[in-house]
């Protein structure tokens, strides 16, 4: 079925790789509830939503497309879920199941577009510019939240400054945070395998050593490690109710913002799930003359987990870049991503771990932070900013969209904005230059949509 010896490799080659893989990403089975919960939802039936549909989208990887890439609710994605989607559009009655309702028609579209074979003209019409500074300010997004997590920065509450450096003293939380960061920046100096997991899992084992002998950590609670799967029924099946509110929006007056959100979330995926697809392939030695072998079965399986994530209830699942970590160790084939899959299924039964990793300590009436997971949010974000290496900086209108692109997300808290910032001024520079055909048409677009979007209604 795998072909694992036309591939030269093993059976045990193979079921090592998809292991390792699984270490490499399984930190989004920690931050994946604790990011979803700030949106409404309930932490444990996100946790069953993303193993169950990683799971699902693994073995459709390894079954349709004979490929060691494994899948999973992606970072950046969850990010955009609460904040650009649910947080900011709370006013116009979009919640976390309209957020799942509107992931779901992403990912069908993305599964009509690869069925045509038109998706790779939609990406490639995107400016590399505009890719990259998507990419790393998205990158620079998350390590704000993972900064917040950490209890290390904080919106000060009489100061024009949109956060500040917390006050360390009698801060346990934020030192704990800093534990983290350190133990897992050495792990991946010393290219230790799952290296933002161990880091999780020694960042848990000081917490519970603090709560116990220094300081009492409000809200940290051991209940145990194994216990039967539960919650799912607080998250499955709700995206049904959030057809209604998109309804509402596509036929009042904020059908444009709906449409530039769904633009986003299509190319969002489109852009990761192209990028790792190629990377991982690249690096395992599968292309065939410069493409993929089987790269449309591969789109497809990846969009066909993003509907089935939104209809368990989690947010866009996309295709891994850790996935090259299993290739490393050896995996050609797609048993490595249904053997991921299946370690996905069995983290169903540590959801009191998950619980404990991203349950939150209270530092104030109301407010909860996550240091425990903050290390993982400033790697991956820190990793996510290597794309500005690709941009042109000699050329004023390519890297100057990039820049306000990675500026202004993290400024607004709105990835939105800030690719509404890259592409009009993108747009802009390439006409006020005398350059309109170095623009390409989309752009053009949805350029035009962003501006009108903003002339006509309140920012969000």
């Amino acid at each position: 079925m795998f072909q694992i010896r036309q591939h030269g490799s093993s059976v045990a080659r193979e079921m090592l790789g998809g292991t390792t893989t699984f270490m490499a990403m399984s930190y989004i089975l920690f931050v994946q509830p604790a990011m979803l919960s700030q949106a409404g939802m309930d932490p444990q039936g996100v946790m069953v939503a993303t193993c169950v549909a990683s799971a699902l989208a693994c073995g459709l990887m390894g079954l349709m497309a004979n490929l060691p890439v494994a899948l999973a609710p992606g970072m950046g994605h969850n990010a955009f879920f609460v904040f650009s989607l649910v947080l900011a559009h709370q006013a116009m009655g979009l919640d976390w199941r309209g957020a799942l309702a509107l992931t779901a028609v992403s990912g069908g579209l993305f599964l009509l577009l690869s069925l045509v074979g038109f998706r790779s003209r939609l990406l490639n019409s995107i400016p590399d510019a505009l890719k990259s500074g998507i990419a790393a300010g998205i990158g620079l997004f998350i390590a704000l939240i993972g900064l917040q997590f950490g209890h290390l920065v904080v919106k000060p509450d009489a100061s024009p400054l949109p956060v500040a450096l917390a006050d360390l003293r009698n801060n346990p939380t934020a030192w704990l945070a800093l534990l983290g960061l350190g133990v897992t920046l050495v792990l991946m100096a010393w290219r230790v395998r799952g290296a933002i997991l161990l880091g999780i899992l020694i960042t848990t084992a000081a917490a519970l050593a603090m709560d116990a002998w220094l300081v009492e950590l409000e809200g940290l609670a051991f209940t145990g490690l194994v216990d039967l799967p539960r919650g799912w029924t607080t998250t499955a099946g709700g995206f049904w109710a959030g057809f209604g509110q998109l309804w509402t929006l596509a036929t009042g007056p904020h059908w444009a913002e709906l449409v530039t959100l769904l633009f986003i979330l299509l190319f969002m995926d489109l852009f990761d799930t192209v990028g790792t697809l190629v990377g991982v392939a690249h690096r395992a030695g599968l292309m065939i003359d410069g493409r993929l072998p089987r790269a449309e079965r591969a789109l497809a399986a990846d969009a066909a987990g993003t509907v089935l994530g939104a209809a368990l209830g989690t947010s866009t699942v996309t295709s891994y870049i850790e996935s090259v970590t299993g290739v490393t160790e050896g995996a050609r084939t797609g048993l490595a991503a249904v053997t991921t899959g299946a370690l996905m299924l069995v983290a169903l039964f540590f959801q009191p771990l998950v619980s404990l990793v991203g349950g939150g300590i209270v530092v104030a009436p109301g407010v909860a932070v996550y240091p425990i997971l903050a290390a993982a949010l400033i790697v991956v974000g820190a990793m996510m900013m290597r794309a500005l290496t690709e941009v042109n900086w000699d050329e004023p209108t390519e890297y100057l969209p990039a820049f306000l692109t990675v500026a202004v997300m993290p400024f607004t808290y709105n990835i939105s904005h800030g690719i509404a910032a890259g592409f009009v001024s993108y747009a802009l520079g390439k006409l006020l230059t005398g350059r309109p055909r170095e623009c390409p048409a989309i752009v053009y677009i949805f350029a035009v949509l962003f501006v009108l979007r903003y002339a006509l209604m309140p920012v969000v």
